[in-house]
């Protein structure tokens, strides 16, 4: 009797589960960074960055709501371009990096909104998680660097209190208000490096047949 696989692999391809569409991409960090604004004594916005950003996104191209990411920040690499400021922030009495050196997101769920995303997560920072949503612009179609690598990007904004992570360093002014602020605007700006896929291993090359003896003539 003569059997046909086509059904069976139909099946098998229906049946497949959405991740085979999806693309894994790893963050460049040499292009990337996360980007912070808060008020300062009620006058002004103080600037500052995070220079180490690292992670992975998984972009489902049939469904890009069963898109993940994750991102690891370095802590320590915090610069806003005054060093007893960074030292100060680096202390207990802001990030503590000694004790807490990364900040993390993860993602739970990714919602369409118009063009751009709304990626809900949870954000790890000095010891304490809470969930955030970030707004995304992009992700943006993919390009080839003079290199060969498959680029994407993407730009994540987002506003916290602060103070909802344990950063509750302040001090009053004799004017009124404080010297920091509470609310704090978060700016992720992400360049994609998209996974290789690992090149089929090389088959092994035949052993050749032993050569015959006198005795196996015989």
């Amino acid at each position: 009797m003569k059997l046909s696989l086509k059904p069976a692999v139909a099946a098998l391809v229906l049946a497949a589960p959405s991740f085979a569409f999806a693309a894994e991409y790893v963050i460049d960090s040499a292009h990337s960074g996360a980007q912070f604004s808060v008020k300062h004594m009620m006058v002004s916005n103080v600037r500052g960055s995070f220079g180490k950003v690292a992670g992975t996104a998984n972009i489902d191209e049939k469904d890009i709501t069963k898109s993940t990411i994750e991102a690891t920040i370095d802590a320590a690499s915090i610069n806003t371009n005054e060093p007893k400021r960074d030292e100060h922030l680096r202390s207990p009495d802001f990030f503590d990096t000694a004790k807490y050196p990364s900040i993390t997101f993860k993602s739970t769920k990714v919602e369409q909104a118009g063009a751009n995303l709304k990626v809900s997560g949870d954000l790890t920072m000095h010891g304490v998680t809470k969930p955030v949503v970030l707004d995304v612009e992009g992700f943006t179609s993919e390009a080839k660097d003079p290199w060969g690598n498959t680029k994407r990007g993407g730009v994540a904004t987002a506003k916290l209190n602060r103070k909802d992570f344990g950063l509750g360093w302040n001090k009053v002014l004799e004017t009124g208000g404080v010297a920091v602020g509470e609310e704090v605007s978060i700016t992720l700006d992400l360049e994609l490096n998209k996974k290789q896929a690992p090149a089929p291993a090389a088959a092994a090359p035949a052993k050749a047949a032993p050569a015959k003896t006198a005795k196996d003539t015989k």
